[in-house]
């Protein structure tokens, strides 16, 4: 029985990945285009680039469920700050849903809430709130503020007019305070965000870029054409195209883990295996979209115009300059890294990439094959 791992990587396809890797040696600049260029990107951008608040979804844990507490609810739900988005029954759900990020922030209200504010106590409610994006939880933060002075200025108003009306203007009335709790970030480290997203969105646009270029010479020194003279499919001559740029790509993802690591002092809570599984994918992804862009291309001036409409696209959509809650739920992923989410978390998400890149290599393979043909 014939092994399939031989017949996927013969002797044909080994030859043709040798070839490759001894251009790539002799083209320096496509070296430092692969490598020195994404660290700086990452380095820049991450310490540059700040993020903006659109959007505030608000869970509550009441655990008191008295008329107080619905009073307090409900001066929340009805502030154009937050949009009161579900109730739950317990902290450990609440922490949950901001762990998958359904959440902006979370608010629990204890269970001795109103007996402390009928007995002159002040009550005491935590907010938690998510500190991966560190502009959204500190404007989170401010906002709950501001709500919570204003429930006060009314408990303070009404109380006032009852003590007048009763004449016992003379006792003390329990108020509310707020307690900030932020999640996964609790320094509030802006860099911690940006730099996280910029490193998806880096491995993304410079394995499309690297990839389409590498397609494109090929076509313009006229050296596409000696392809058709050996004895291999498409298939193998696109994979053998792909597979030295995927590896040396990974030098890459190796700077910009260290760079994130040790240059910003971002923790790694998730899996290791995880993270180089998405960073495997993005890079592939990427490599799809630059050879589908060569595909279509017949010249590097054709690309860079094609380049220019797509390339944009996945800049505003990576959630590294726009915040994630303005972007499609399917795009709302930061997890792994900071939060230490698992593959039941992300499986989604990794199956997107995964079908993505298959559709695209796909797409190449059939373009070329009709081009070589």
């Amino acid at each position: 029985m014939t092994n399939p791992i031989r017949m996927i990587f013969n002797h044909r396809l080994l030859a043709l990945i040798g070839k490759e890797f001894t251009q790539i040696r002799r083209d320096s600049r496509l070296m430092v285009t692969m490598t020195i260029q994404p660290s700086l990107q990452l380095l820049l951008l991450g310490f540059a680039l700040s993020a903006t608040v659109t959007n505030l979804k608000l869970g509550v844990v009441d655990d008191d469920q008295s008329i107080e507490s619905r009073g307090l609810v409900n001066a929340l739900g009805e502030s154009k700050s937050f949009r009161l988005t579900a109730t739950y029954s317990s902290v450990s759900e609440l922490a949950k849903a901001l762990s998958k990020g359904d959440l902006s922030a979370g608010m629990v209200v204890p269970y001795d809430y109103s007996r402390n504010l009928r007995r002159g106590t002040d009550s005491t409610v935590q907010v938690l709130l998510n500190g991966v994006n560190t502009n959204t939880a500190a404007i989170s933060q401010g906002y709950a503020e501001s709500v919570i002075e204003s429930y006060n200025a009314d408990l303070r108003s009404s109380r006032l007019s009852a003590a007048l009306r009763s004449g016992d203007a003379g006792s003390r009335r329990g108020f509310v305070s707020l307690q900030p709790a932020f999640l996964y970030n609790p320094g509030l480290k802006g860099s911690w965000f940006v730099v996280t997203g910029v490193f998806g969105l880096t491995l993304l646009l410079n394995a499309s870029l690297v990839a389409e270029a590498t397609m494109i010479r090929e076509r313009e020194r006229g050296t596409i054409e000696q392809l058709l003279m050996l004895p291999a499919s498409t298939a193998e001559i696109v994979i053998a195209k792909i597979a030295p740029l995927f590896a040396m790509l990974w030098v890459m993802v190796v700077i910009c883990m260290l760079l994130i690591k040790f240059a910003f002092g971002v923790p790694f809570h998730g899996s290791f295996a995880l993270v180089t599984c998405g960073a495997s994918l993005c890079l592939l992804c990427g490599i799809g979209v630059g050879t589908t862009i060569a595909s279509f291309s017949k010249s590097a001036k054709q690309a860079m115009l094609l380049g220019f409409f797509v390339n944009p696209l996945l800049f505003s959509l990576s959630g590294s300059l726009n915040p994630v809650e303005g972007m499609p739920k399917w795009m709302q992923v930061r997890g792994c890294l900071i939060k230490g989410s698992g593959f039941g978390d992300l499986w989604t998400n990794f199956f997107g990439l995964a079908a993505l890149t298959l559709g695209l290599l796909t797409l190449s393979i059939w373009r070329f094959r009709g081009q070589l043909s």
